[in-house]
């Protein structure tokens, strides 16, 4: 077989951020070739600012976690957890009707199942890579403690931990001097809490990509930064077909097998090999204070405002929510700003000085659920659309990835994941 600049490779992976790196890894392990491609970089966008959870817990679709309670007093407020620009409300219509439908009664507990046996499998094989690429210390087992203002907030939480418990998920509700223990500086108003001892992050998600390509480039894994703007199937002579893709260079490449994995921009692929996907973007934005501007004993879960604040070896990081507008529309960091506000009213003690404000797209499908499965095109794969969950899911979402490309039973059922679901 020719090298990458003889325009033939083996196995090409769309797509730098966690999802690609990981899927890089699982296929060079298994012996093939890997090259990946990205506009940028390893791990130099959407994965790079995410809030640094291996959230194994959180099974519960969007849908079924309060957002559709909330969403009428949500979107009075342009800078609050959730917006809507006006005139992207068009073109979302579609979406949020699947969104809504996501959330009946009748789909509840298959999503649930679905999402539980794929945090499953994740946190199994996320200890294994750790181990294997020598990143295990930049793990941190902390736990998360999820914060409550009021009686009527907390109570409203319980029909989600119940349905995490039927799951096997650990957890304990916490008040007054417990609370303050397991985060010292909290403001008054947080009357209750609930502590997951199994919530565990990562000392910088931007950093553990970075170690977890240079194990990968050890295997043998290559890096190619482009963009893909055509891709086909051709015919090799042989009774046998390849990839082609067109590169935004002008390039040719072919390869025997692709993995689409680009994030918020794998719909417009995927529609190239023949797969209408109904992905939409969930811009979420963060702060990233410095290290030392505040006692942060664990990763804290303002539910109620759609952020987290993040303790991580290169600082402390105030974000989430979520803006649905799209791919074009320039960041509005006024929206960080709303959060690291917020953060300074909850945390009295926390410095707001020096931090740095970031936007980033996340990938998500209405019903919650990535992505994982063949194309319609042959020799094509998928693995996008994990929402906020991109790290937690990577390593598991990795090894379903190696097992599609080389025709072995996969892990985990994968119809709840197909992409003809939809």
């Amino acid at each position: 077989m020719a090298g990458l600049e003889g325009r033939e490779a083996d196995v090409v992976i769309v797509g730098g951020g966690i999802i690609g790196i990981c899927a890089a890894i699982h296929l060079a392990e298994a012996g093939r070739q890997v090259t990946v491609i990205d506009r940028t970089g390893i791990c130099e966008e959407t994965s790079s600012g995410n809030a640094a959870a291996l959230a194994f817990s959180d099974i519960l679709p969007l849908a079924q976690k309060g957002m559709l309670r909330n969403l009428p007093r949500w979107l009075m407020d342009p800078l609050g957890p959730l917006a809507i620009p006006p005139a992207y409300l068009p073109r979302l219509l579609p979406w949020l009707m699947r969104f809504w439908r996501a959330g009946w009664p009748d789909r509840h507990e298959s999503s649930l199942a679905a999402q539980a046996s794929l945090m499953k499998l994740a946190e199994s094989e996320w200890m294994s890579l750790m181990d294997r690429s020598g990143t295990r210390q930049m793990l941190r087992e902390d736990g998360s403690l999820e914060l409550y203002e009021s009686e009527a907030e907390f109570r409203a939480s319980l029909p989600g931990w119940k349905a995490r418990e039927s799951h096997g998920v650990e957890f304990c509700h916490v008040e007054g001097d417990e609370l303050a223990r397991l985060q010292p500086g909290l403001a008054p108003q947080f009357v209750k809490g609930t502590f997951v001892p199994g919530w565990k992050t990562v000392a910088d998600p931007k950093l553990l990509g970075k170690a977890l390509w240079t194990y990968a480039q050890g295997l043998g894994a290559q890096l190619r930064i482009a963009t893909v703007e055509q891709l086909r199937t051709v015919a090799t002579g042989q009774s046998e077909s390849m990839i082609e893709l067109r590169l935004g260079d002008g390039e040719v490449l072919r390869c025997w097998d692709l993995v689409i994995c680009a994030g918020a921009w794998s719909h417009t692929l995927a529609r190239l090999a023949g797969d209408r996907i109904p992905l939409e973007t969930e811009r979420g934005y963060n702060t990233t204070l410095p290290a030392g501007a505040f006692d942060l004993k664990r990763q804290l879960i303002f539910s109620g405002h759609g952020f987290v604040v993040t303790p991580l070896e290169t600082g402390i990081r105030v974000g989430g929510a979520v803006e649905l507008a799209g791919l074009k529309r320039p960041p509005d960091y006024r929206r960080s700003k709303a959060m690291l506000e917020k953060a300074q009213r909850f945390l009295p003690g926390i410095d707001p000085k020096g931090g740095r404000a970031w936007m980033g797209y996340r990938p998500s499908l209405p019903d919650s659920l990535p992505v994982i499965g063949a194309a319609s095109s042959p020799h094509v794969f998928y693995a996008f659309g994990h929402g906020h969950l991109g790290l937690t899911q990577a390593a598991a979402t990795g090894r379903l990835v190696s097992e599609l490309v080389a025709a072995r039973p996969p892990a985990l059922n994968l119809t709840p994941f197909s992409p003809q679901r939809f």
